[in-house]
């Protein structure tokens, strides 16, 4: 290699070396102003642009009395400043007593902040974001080894996610010019659950048989036995009926019924066009939600689906848990009809399936998303109307429909169908 590309070579490694310099001294100096403006409040900068007003017309115009005044502004700002040194290196713990709580019971939380260190921590504010709201909490001066111990309750009027957390530690002065936040912790979801309520018997009393119920499709191996036949290439000879067969002189086998095992299918319109207002759809909610639990206690395969999707429903827990943070669906996500063809393009043998809606949806489209539903299957639906005094019962197409107007009116309305 030639002196001349030698010289190359080096001069282009030196210019890549001044280039992830510069890149780093850049990156460092973004890092700085965005702490610097992370720091500094709206009203100091104010402040500080009246400082630096002051100072120059006092300077320019001569006027002793700008001067004054842009040293009493430089001097509270410098003050202010002093408040922010300091460590805050709290140990943080956030703990909640119950993760998992029904709506109207009590959520209550501590939060521990514990000084770790070897020099005391300068008193200090300490943020905690519930949800859409925050707690504020005066944390004083900290010695080593001290602790600080806070105690919140979260209000759960409503079924929701709360988010709790993260813990933010605030230094800052008292004339709020200069914040200094430091985020510890994880934040902790605080699950709301529905309102439910129990019910007595197996499987809401639709599905009483193990094996499942009997379908009109017919097999050559399943449990329930139908009828005899002449057997025919590529029957099974276990399921020959001799008796049959040495009294008729042809070969007979059995022939059988297939099942449809016990498959309970919820079908939840969130739709907000389904419903006169949030109080039905909660009602909806805690409906679907006292029928999938009992379902899931009778040991049934429960599948729950809204609008374009399905709800994870393995366990009571996840089941609960998913209805906790459900909301109204898009419009064009489409009304009961659609769901219903979702349902049965989705889950075709289902053999309980259950609609819930709201007061909104009329007989008409009642009447066309249980027509849209798997053939064979049991139908129910459950209409929630809060102006309704009491369970009424009422036949639409193949279709059993309930109204309630309160949960405590969903178990007597179930009484009313298997009656």
């Amino acid at each position: 290699m030639t002196s001349h590309a030698l010289g190359t070579a080096g001069a282009a490694q030196e210019r890549g070396v001044a280039v992830g310099a510069a890149a780093h001294l850049a990156s460092i100096a973004l890092r700085w102003l965005r702490g610097v403006f992370a720091v500094v409040r709206p009203v100091a900068w104010v402040l500080i642009a009246a400082a630096v007003v002051l100072w120059i017309f006092g300077q320019i115009l001569g006027w002793w009395e700008l001067t004054v005044a842009a040293v009493v502004v430089t001097t509270v700002l410098v003050l202010c400043l002093l408040f922010l040194i300091g460590r805050t290196a709290y140990e943080v713990s956030l703990d909640l007593n119950r993760t998992r709580v029904v709506v109207g019971e009590r959520a209550v939380g501590a939060l521990t902040l514990a000084n770790s260190g070897s020099r005391a921590i300068l008193p200090s504010r300490v943020l905690l974001p519930v949800g859409s709201g925050r707690g504020v909490f005066e944390v004083g001066r900290l010695a080593p080894g001290d602790t600080a111990e806070e105690l919140f309750a979260i209000p759960t009027t409503r079924r929701a996610v709360v988010k709790v957390g993260p813990v933010s530690v605030v230094r800052g002065d008292p004339l709020g010019l200069f914040e200094r936040v430091h985020r510890r912790d994880e934040p902790v979801d605080l699950f709301v659950h529905p309102r439910t309520v129990l019910f007595d018997g197996q499987s809401l009393g639709f599905l009483r048989d193990l094996e499942g119920l009997p379908a009109t499709d017919l097999s050559r191996d399943d449990v329930s036995f139908h009828a005899l036949r002449e057997y025919q290439p590529g029957d099974d000879l276990r399921h020959v009926h001799w008796k049959s067969t040495a009294r008729t002189g042809d070969l007979m086998v059995r022939q059988y019924e297939e099942t449809r095992r016990s498959h309970f299918v919820i079908g939840l319109s969130t739709s907000p066009a389904d419903y006169r207002g949030d109080d039905e759809f909660e009602l909806a909610i805690s409906a679907a939600g006292s029928l999938g639990l009992r379902a899931l206690r009778d040991s049934q395969r429960v599948e729950v689906r809204v609008q374009e999707r399905g709800l994870p429903a393995g366990t009571g827990k996840q089941f609960l848990d998913a209805l906790s943070g459900l909301a109204h669906s898009r419009p064009r996500a489409g009304s009961i009809v659609e769901l219903a063809g979702s349902v049965a393009a989705t889950l075709a043998l289902a053999s309980v399936v259950v609609l819930v809606c709201g007061s909104t949806v009329d007989a008409n489209d009642l009447r066309t998303a249980c027509s849209r539903l798997p053939f064979g299957a049991r139908v129910l639906a459950v209409v929630a109307d809060s102006g309704a005094t009491s369970p009424t019962l009422r036949r639409i197409g193949e279709a059993d429909v309930v109204t309630i107007g309160a949960l405590e009116q969903l178990a007597g309305a179930l009484r009313k169908v298997l009656a």
